[in-house]
């Protein structure tokens, strides 16, 4: 495989608990290492916009972050989680190297800034209700501070009520603005319910999208994964089985050289 490979954010929606955490975190890293993929464990230490009152929300902050540490001594990857709050930004540095910004909160000033003084890299999500040109001013936010390291995440836009569309052509407008764009296979096949309270989806189509972000020349993918989806403790009904991902990875990569030559 050529060097110029396409890298990935992926992990379990939240921490929820030490063995879930490791197993998943080393499974994907046997994975990338296979496919010499640049590779970034992700999970949320804490989930703070979930639908109804009674989901899920996560097992305590310090445990959380100190499981996404210990990730990252153990196999030796970069970890992302994201934030929701300017006085999260400091604490998660201390345990993360990238610092993910939720769809809904791209728009945050405070929220931006207090990320991208962490000097980490941030990467924010485009807001399902954002054009691909007006996330300039997001990265503005970052980058005015003298934190160059930002990336933006493709994640759907709002179709209708209860629906998300990928629109690709998102990918090469946001590297327009001269960053890395990353597409969010998993959240972008959520079928939000305002009525039941629980977000539905469609995992049967995250290789479906996977393979059309990287033929248009994505630079990187977010795949949620877990080893039992249907026992997760948040987006279950998103994740792709964990199981599925080997075959999913060699086509990609085949993808990738077929667009790179």
């Amino acid at each position: 495989m050529k060097e110029d490979n396409f890298f990935l954010i992926s992990g379990p929606c939240v921490v929820e608990d030490e063995h879930t955490v490791m197993t998943i975190a080393e499974k994907m890293t046997e994975l990338t290492s296979k496919w010499n993929i640049p590779y970034i464990f992700k999970a949320s230490y804490r989930k703070a916009n979930r639908s109804s009152l009674h989901s899920f929300t996560g097992i305590g902050d310090e445990e959380a972050l100190k499981i996404l540490g210990k990730v990252k001594s153990e196999f030796g990857v970069k970890t992302t989680t994201d934030i929701h709050a300017g006085s999260e930004a400091a604490i998660a540095a201390e345990f993360v190297d990238v610092i993910q910004i939720p769809a809904f909160l791209c728009r945050q000033t405070s929220l931006l800034i207090a990320a991208a003084e962490t000097k980490k890299q941030v990467n924010i999500k485009k807001g399902q209700f954002m054009s691909a040109e007006a996330m300039k001013f997001a990265v503005e936010k970052v980058t005015n501070t003298g934190n160059k390291n930002v990336a933006l995440i493709e994640r759907g836009t709002t179709f209708g009520y209860q629906d998300l569309v990928v629109d690709f052509r998102s990918v090469p407008d946001m590297q327009g603005l001269g960053v890395p764009v990353i597409v969010d296979c998993t959240h972008s096949q959520q079928r939000p319910n305002q009525t039941a309270g629980v977000t539905g989806g469609r995992p049967d189509m995250i290789g479906t999208i996977a393979k059309a972000a990287i033929a248009v020349g994505a630079d990187g993918l977010f795949i949620e994964t877990h080893t039992d989806p249907g026992q997760a403790k948040s987006d279950g009904a998103n994740m792709l089985h964990i199981k599925e991902m080997p075959a999913l990875l060699e086509k990609l990569v085949k993808i990738r050289e077929a667009v790179v030559g």
